[in-house]
């Protein structure tokens, strides 16, 4: 019985160091000798508010450096996910610089948060809850057990048969499923300080669930939803589980491990679905491999561009 268990403890530790030589280590650094093109919106968006993306960038590096308090959170939380506290930091860094401005106090964040349970908020569209929208019999395949599966399910659903389509002669919008049932607030789908949307919250609830024993979010108390987006001790894990299914997803699908790689992160915290880019990407890289032609690695976009770039001073605070 003890050889069994030797052998089969053997097996599994091989089987984990195959894994790990099986994923193609992406270097630090940026693939790109200069940064990507901005987009015109956060571009626009910057010039409406009067700031310059430099001046972003420092109002955010100035909300790290001022607040231990907030740098030990990061670091709790990156430990509890396994993954380097840089990861946590560019997603932060690269919303506040490109999307909205940092607060200038951590306090500021929870004032929001409690302020979210003043209000009634509703995830509908045209007059339909969520909760009725996904009891349509298209989404009946989406039974799983994990709320990453779920949500993941329901949103391919809502591209393939709902999105710009007509469906028992209702339209629905060309947009995406975020979008269009989780924005209930005219200024904007991402909130806090690692602006999260609804969607991504909610698909991230049994593993943060799991892992920080926080409580499961329910699609039908929207309130509770943001309240967990605002308040930095609660968003934070979420944030961390947002970045980990990423790295998860590199190295398991496309066979890169990007956990070195901040800038690779944010990017993907940016631009959302990795399972996707990551299926992609492999696809990308048989047909080179078929061709005799070097493989692409992971590329940063403009917004990891920037973490990359100014990771040695953001690696200095902590």
């Amino acid at each position: 019985m003890k050889k069994l268990i030797l052998v089969i403890l053997g097996l599994t530790l091989a089987a984990t160091l195959f894994g790990a030589e099986a994923a193609t280590l992406v270097p630090a650094g940026n693939r790109n000798a200069e940064q990507p093109e901005i987009p015109g919106a956060s571009s626009r968006r910057t010039q409406a508010t009067n700031t310059t993306f430099q001046a972003k960038y420092r109002k955010v590096y100035a909300l790290l450096q001022n607040d231990a308090d907030l740098r030990a959170k990061i670091k709790k939380a990156a430990a509890a996910y396994g993954i380097d506290p840089m990861h946590i930091v560019g997603a932060i860094v690269g919303e506040h610089t490109y999307n909205v401005d940092a607060y200038d106090r951590l306090q500021t964040y929870y004032v929001k948060a409690i302020s979210y349970l003043s209000s009634k908020l509703s995830f509908a569209y045209d007059g339909e809850d969520i909760t009725d929208f996904v009891q349509r019999p298209e989404f009946k395949k989406c039974s799983m057990s994990d709320s990453y599966d779920v949500w993941e399910c329901r949103e391919q659903v809502w591209n393939h048969t709902f999105r710009g389509k007509s469906v028992g002669g209702e339209s629905f919008p060309d947009d995406r499923f975020g979008a269009t049932f989780f924005q209930p607030y005219y200024a904007g789908q991402t909130f806090g300080l690692g602006q999260l949307n609804p969607l991504t919250a909610l698909q991230m609830s049994d593993l943060v669930h799991r892992v920080s024993g926080l409580p499961k979010l329910d699609v039908g108390d929207p309130n509770s939803v943001y309240k967990t987006i605002m308040d930095p001790d609660l968003t934070l894990p979420y944030v961390a589980a947002t970045i980990k299914k990423s790295i998860d997803a590199y190295k398991s699908i496309a066979g890169f491990d990007i956990s070195g790689n901040p800038g690779l992160t944010a990017t993907l915290y940016n631009v959302g679905n990795p399972e996707q880019r990551a299926t992609a990407l492999k696809a990308e890289n048989d047909k080179r491999r078929a061709a005799g032609e070097p493989e692409k690695l992971p590329e940063e976009n403009y917004y990891g561009w920037l973490v990359n770039d100014k990771l040695s001073e953001l690696k200095a605070l902590f």
